[in-house]
């Protein structure tokens, strides 16, 4: 019997010994890869490789279609169409930005931009004055105003735009970028 029991226990502590580890076990976070797509298009675009850029937001896009930071994959995106001057696609990216996240004055800003670099600011300001119901709709007549040099009109559309929607997180930034423009801090 003790020799049934020491190879017993024998057996049992070569088994406890033997270094067993469980196997790695990954986990695929989308999210965390979207960023990662993100921050290597953005090296590409430092690089000027701009093929690379585009490829890479569109699989960061991909990967994190429907968030907030989506929104930021889309902007850098436009950047990079802005570059290559196709501006209906940063155009596009642009408005898809604001679609995901509206609250960020720098899409409207680059929007904007867009719609200078095709020439089509006075289209814009007929459509969006058409339909100036909605708050944000003043702040780009206001912005569209200022890229045609109409100074004077857009700081008032983009004051109206304050006076009437002072709480949108959005407001700050409107309000930060007039008084740039007016000389005050």
């Amino acid at each position: 019997m003790k020799k049934l029991l020491v190879i017993f226990l024998l057996f049992a502590t070569n088994l406890f010994a033997s270094a067993y580890q469980k196997p790695d076990v990954y986990k695929i976070d989308a999210e965390k890869n979207a960023f990662f797509h993100n921050n290597v298009a953005l090296k590409c675009s430092q690089e000027k490789d701009y093929y690379c850029a585009i490829q890479e937001f569109k699989i960061a896009i991909s990967l994190a279609p429907n968030s907030q930071a989506t929104a930021v994959y889309y902007n850098n995106l436009g950047d990079i169409y802005m570059r290559v001057r196709s501006y209906k696609m940063a155009q596009d990216c642009y408005e898809r930005a604001i679609k995901q996240y509206s609250l960020n004055f720098l899409y409207y800003q680059n929007l904007v931009k867009s719609f200078k670099a095709q020439n089509i600011i006075d289209s814009k300001i007929k459509l969006y004055s058409a339909n100036d119901k909605k708050p944000l709709n003043i702040m780009m007549v206001g912005l569209l105003y200022l890229e045609k040099g109409d100074v004077h009109r857009g700081i008032i559309k983009l004051d109206e735009f304050c006076m009437q929607e002072p709480d949108l997180i959005i407001t700050g930034a409107v309000k930060n970028y007039i008084n740039s423009l007016v000389g005050r801090d």
